[in-house]
């Protein structure tokens, strides 16, 4: 029988049998948890070995997806690690940067912050490099040492948004470390990196995403 079909009378008679049984409780199921995003890892490889980086794609989305445009589009294969910043009178404390230089570069994206992604500038962090927010395009660099001066600061004066955290070293922090180390005798075009110029730069041979590695086949038992 449809609606229409049904008269008043009808309804209130339904509506009463309703009102004459207790309540019985409907139990919904709780929507299911949203899955994690598998983790995904880049390897760029350079003369002085290889550096793999897994990104979190989770808490920077954005600044994630703007990494893979340039490796999976091997943009990187034509960069370099051109800037070593090392701390003064440190030879283990710093940041290295790399990238393209503003040379064929890709449209810019938006700004994640530090207080939006819940991410931290620790030692092997990787981050975006940019001007003012909202300008970062191909360049990051990756932190020698916690630097959380990096990190946004709401009650800091000027531009407090700071840098874009989005990855982490996983593997290759001893080339990291050998790369900071090399000589910076090259031309700064921006004076702020003065005597943080890598001469000769060190080339990116290759950026390519990488399986996360496998765990213990729990099918083979432990040896004894």
């Amino acid at each position: 029988m449809t609606h229409r079909r049904l008269d008043r009378r009808a309804l209130l008679i339904a509506a009463g049998l309703l009102a004459a049984f207790p309540a019985v409780a409907q139990v919904t199921a709780p929507p299911p948890a949203p899955l994690a995003k598998p983790p995904v890892r880049v390897a760029l490889q350079t003369p002085q070995g290889r550096i793999v980086i897994e990104l979190n794609v989770d808490k920077a989305p954005i600044t994630s997806a703007n990494f893979l445009r340039y490796v999976d589009r091997k943009l990187y294969d034509k960069a370099t690690f051109f800037r070593a910043s090392r701390a003064p009178g440190a030879v283990d404390y710093g940041l290295i940067q790399g990238g393209l230089q503003n040379v064929g570069v890709l449209a810019p994206v938006a700004h994640e912050p530090t207080t939006l992604t819940g991410l931290k500038h620790l030692d092997g962090t990787v981050s975006v490099a940019r001007n003012a927010p909202g300008t970062a395009t191909s360049d990051f660099f990756i932190c020698i040492g916690d630097a959380p001066y990096l990190d946004a600061n709401p009650a800091a004066p000027g531009d407090n948004a700071g840098f874009a955290a989005f990855g982490q070293v996983v593997e290759g922090m001893d080339v990291v470390k050998t790369i900071l180390a090399l000589p910076t005798p090259g031309k700064a075009i921006n004076p702020v990196m003065k005597g943080q110029i890598l001469d000769p730069p060190v080339p990116i041979t290759a950026a390519r995403r990488v399986a996360e590695p496998a765990g213990p086949d729990v099918r083979t038992p432990p040896k004894v």
